[in-house]
């Protein structure tokens, strides 16, 4: 489907395998460095954030996982740029559908309502890279997405997987490297490019937080650690790192 190219030193298209992430996690423990891509046709155990089984049948979808260095500042900016990286290639794509395309705090990529798009990153202290695996639904049947999902193709999008891998890769080289440091002028930007198309801000929202314990407020802001602010209402703003965003009515 697609070559290795800058900044990817290795790219492995496989039939099938169990998780794309599962794959190139366990390599990067093993000492592989950064650049490898992992694309599969089929996912057997596919999971995106808080591990929830993501379906991937064959030939249907883009799954796909890399392996990127981790900066050492600003860590949560990964999933965040990575998931701006999707929001660029599908945004890319001709069809007027496109128009409707928005991040869910932290990257889930939304087409209207619906969900698209998911991301897991995975960061390897000790390795200095995180992975990221990305899942998107091309031409998935209805019958086998999640409530609240959708594919591109229901959507009224034509792809084609292998230039829609092509332009995914490129936008996460380009995302992902802007954030290594964080202080340089291209982090800045992806920090602003990702609050202008972030559809949580400025919403009503419930978040389930780890631990069972909920947030419910308004989204004011990703703050300069890619967190999400919620004010709750007559409190103080609180600044989540991680959660499941919920946006209401």
């Amino acid at each position: 489907m697609v070559g290795p190219g800058a900044p990817w030193r290795t790219a492995a298209l496989v039939a099938s395998t169990g998780s794309t992430q599962t794959d190139l996690v366990a390599a990067a423990r093993a000492g592989e460095p950064a650049g490898m891509v992992r694309i599969a046709e089929e996912q057997t155990a596919g999971y995106g954030r808080l591990g929830r089984r993501w379906v991937s049948p064959p030939g249907a979808g883009l799954w796909l996982s890399v392996v990127v260095a981790a900066p050492r500042r600003r860590v949560g900016w990964v999933p965040l740029a990575a998931g701006l990286a999707v929001h660029d290639a599908v945004a890319s794509l001709p069809g007027q559908a496109r128009a409707g395309v928005g991040l869910k705090w932290p990257n889930d990529l939304m087409l209207g309502p619906s969900k698209v798009a998911g991301l897991v990153a995975e960061l390897l202290v000790e390795q200095g890279v995180a992975v990221v695996g990305v899942g998107v639904n091309v031409t998935t049947a209805a019958v086998d997405l999640p409530p609240g999902a959708v594919s591109l193709a229901g959507a009224g999008l034509a792809v084609d997987r292998a230039a829609l891998a092509r332009d995914l890769l490129g936008a996460l080289a380009a995302r992902l490297g802007a954030v290594r440091d964080p202080d340089a002028p291209a982090a800045a930007a992806v920090a602003a490019d990702y609050r202008e198309r972030c559809v949580t801000l400025g919403r009503a929202v419930t978040v389930h937080l780890p631990g069972g314990a909920e947030l419910v407020g308004r989204a004011e802001a990703v703050d300069d650690e890619g967190c999400l602010v919620v004010r709750p209402e007559g409190g103080a703003p609180v600044a989540v790192a991680a959660g499941d965003v919920v946006h209401l009515r």
